[in-house]
C-alpha cells in the first residue's frame, strides 16, 4: 500500500464499489468503504483518509452534506462526486458551494478516476508543503525578531543600525536568555557583509581539545585521528561574519592565537605551515562582565581591547518590564499557531503572575514559559496551573507591592499595547504614579514622559 494514501469511496451500489476499489488497490492505494452518510462519517473519524470518492445520492442524505462535512474536518481533504444523473446545477454546486475537486458522471472510466485521485492526492500534498513553508518562515521571522519598544531596547537597536555598516568588531554583553544572538544575526544582516557566511562557535560548549581543531583547522596527521585536511570556522568565515558566543570562555593560548589572526588577518592550521589570508567580520559576546573577566584573568586585556571596539549591552527583562506584555503576546500568538491550540486569553491571576516573576532567565524564559503553557493547557484560556513551577507561587512579599491583573493580554498595535499597560499599571496603583512605575520598571520621568506622549491624564478623569 502506498503510505498516506487512503481513499473513502462512499456509494451504495455494490458493482461501482467492487469496481473502484478493485481499480484502487490494483495501484497500491488503501481502500475504505461507506455505503452512506453516517457510515462514512465514522471511518473518517477511526482512521486517516486523504481523499474520497462520494456518490451525489445517498440512502441517508447527499453527497454534497456529505462533502461540506468531510472538508470541515479536513480543509485538505480532496472530494470527487460521482452522479449518474448529470445536472449542470448539481454539479457546479458541488464544486462551488461544497467545495468538490471535480464532478464525474458515471459511468467512468478507471483510467480517468485514477488520473483524478492522483491529482487530488498531488494538490493536497502541494498544499501541505505551502502550508508548512508558510508556517516555518513565520517561525523563521519570529525567531529573528527583536520584540519589545522600551527605551533600553531602542537604544540597542539604534546602536545596531549605526554600526552594522561598519566592520568594526562588536562585542554583546548581556544575561543569559536576553537575546545576544539575535542582536548579532541583525548586526550581520543589515551589514555589507550578508551575502557571505554566517559563522557560529559557542566556545562554551566545545571542549577545550576540540575548539582549536574547529577554530583553526588541522591538516591531515597534526594529531591522532586527524585523517585528512580540515577547514577552521575563521576560514569559513572568509567575506562574512564571525560570532564568538562566550568568548571569555576561551582557553587563554587560544586567545593569543585569535589575537594574532585579528592583527595579522591570517590562518595557520594546526600542523601546517602555510599562512591562509581571512577577513571577516568579528563579533563576540559574553554573559559575564568583561572588565571582571579581565581583572581575574579571564580575559586577555590585548584582546578585551581588540574585540570591543563597539559593545552592546543588552538589558535583562527586568529592565524593560514594559515590554512583558509585548512579549507575552507574540509568544502566545507564535506557540497557539504552531502547536494548533485553540487558547485566545490568560486569565488574570496567571497574567498578574507573569508581571510579577523576576524572570532571572530572561527572555527565553518567558519565552519557554508561554510554550509550556500554551502544550498543557486544557480550556481556552491559560491558567496558573499552566505556567511553570517557578510562577506557581508568587514570592511573599506582605502585599505590599501593586501587581496587574487584566482580563486578557492587551493587543492591538504597539503603541496600543504601551499605552494599556501603563493605564492597568496606573489603575492597579489607584493612580500612585511612583508605584505604578516600579511596576513597570520605569523611572518615574519616564513614566510622566510616556503618559503625555499617549494622552494620558495626569489624575483618573
Amino acid at each position: 500500500m502506498k503510505q498516506g494514501r487512503t481513499i473513502l469511496v462512499v456509494d451504495d451500489e455494490p458493482t461501482i464499489v467492487d469496481g473502484l476499489r478493485m481499480t484502487l488497490e490494483a495501484e497500491g492505494y488503501a481502500v475504505r468503504i461507506a455505503g452512506g452518510v453516517q457510515t462514512a462519517m465514522s471511518v473518517v473519524a477511526q482512521s486517516d483518509v486523504h481523499a474520497a470518492i462520494v456518490d451525489l445520492m445517498l440512502p441517508d442524505g447527499d453527497g454534497l452534506g456529505l462533502t461540506r462535512e468531510l472538508k470541515k474536518r479536513d480543509p485538505g481533504l480532496e472530494v470527487i462526486i460521482v452522479t449518474a444523473y448529470g445536472s449542470v446545477r448539481k454539479a457546479m454546486e458541488a464544486t462551488k458551494g461544497a467545495g468538490a475537486f471535480y464532478v464525474l458522471e458515471k459511468p467512468f472510466d478507471p483510467d480517468e478516476i485514477l488520473g483524478h485521485v492522483r491529482n487530488m492526492l498531488e494538490h493536497r500534498k502541494l498544499v501541505a508543503e505551502n502550508a508548512d513553508l508558510k508556517r516555518r518562515l513565520a517561525e523563521q521571522v519570529a525567531d529573528t525578531e527583536i520584540i519589545g519598544s522600551a527605551p533600553t531596547l531602542k537604544r540597542v537597536l539604534e546602536t545596531v543600525a549605526s554600526v552594522a555598516e561598519a566592520d568594526a568588531n562588536v562585542l554583546i554583553v548581556g544575561e543569559s536568555g536576553t537575546g545576544k544572538e539575535l542582536i548579532a544575526n541583525a548586526l550581520h544582516e543589515r551589514s555589507h557583509r550578508r551575502e557571505g557566511p554566517w559563522i557560529k562557535i559557542n566556545c562554551a560548549a566545545l571542549p577545550k581539545d576540540l575548539i582549536e581543531s574547529e577554530l583553526f583547522g588541522h591538516t591531515k596527521g597534526a594529531f591522532t585521528g586527524a585523517t585528512t585536511d580540515k577547514v577552521g570556522l575563521l576560514e569559513e568565515a572568509h567575506h562574512g561574519s564571525l560570532l564568538l558566543d562566550e568568548i571569555i570562555e576561551m582557553p587563554q593560548d587560544l586567545q593569543a592565537k585569535l589575537l594574532r589572526v585579528l592583527e595579522e588577518r591570517v590562518v595557520r592550521r594546526l600542523g601546517g605551515t602555510k599562512a591562509v589570508p581571512v577577513d571577516f567580520r568579528l563579533i563576540s559576546s559574553t554573559n559575564r562582565s568583561p572588565e571582571i573577566a579581565v581583572r581575574d584573568g579571564s580575559l586577555r586585556q590585548d584582546l578585551y581591547f581588540r574585540i570591543n571596539t563597539v559593545t552592546i549591552a543588552v538589558p535583562a527583562l527586568r529592565e524593560r518590564r514594559e515590554d512583558i506584555p509585548i512579549l507575552v503576546r507574540a509568544f502566545l500568538e507564535r506557540y497557539t499557531a504552531k502547536h494548533a491550540r485553540p487558547i485566545d486569553a490568560i486569565a488574570p491571576e496567571a497574567y498578574r503572575r507573569l508581571l510579577a516573576h523576576s524572570w532571572p532567565g530572561n527572555v527565553r524564559e518567558l519565552q519557554h514559559a508561554i510554550e509550556r503553557a500554551v502544550l498543557v493547557s486544557r480550556g481556552r484560556e491559560i491558567t496558573p496551573a499552566d505556567l511553570p513551577e517557578a510562577l506557581q507561587h508568587l514570592p511573599a512579599d506582605g502585599g505590599a507591592a501593586p501587581t496587574i491583573a487584566p482580563s486578557e493580554v492587551p493587543s492591538g498595535s504597539l503603541e496600543e499595547i504601551e499605552r494599556a499597560s501603563i493605564l492597568k499599571a496606573l489603575e492597579s496603583t489607584r493612580w500612585n504614579k511612583q508605584a505604578a512605575a516600579a511596576l513597570l520598571g520605569l523611572r518615574r520621568p519616564t513614566l510622566y514622559s510616556k503618559m503625555r506622549k499617549h494622552g494620558i491624564p495626569q489624575r483618573p478623569g
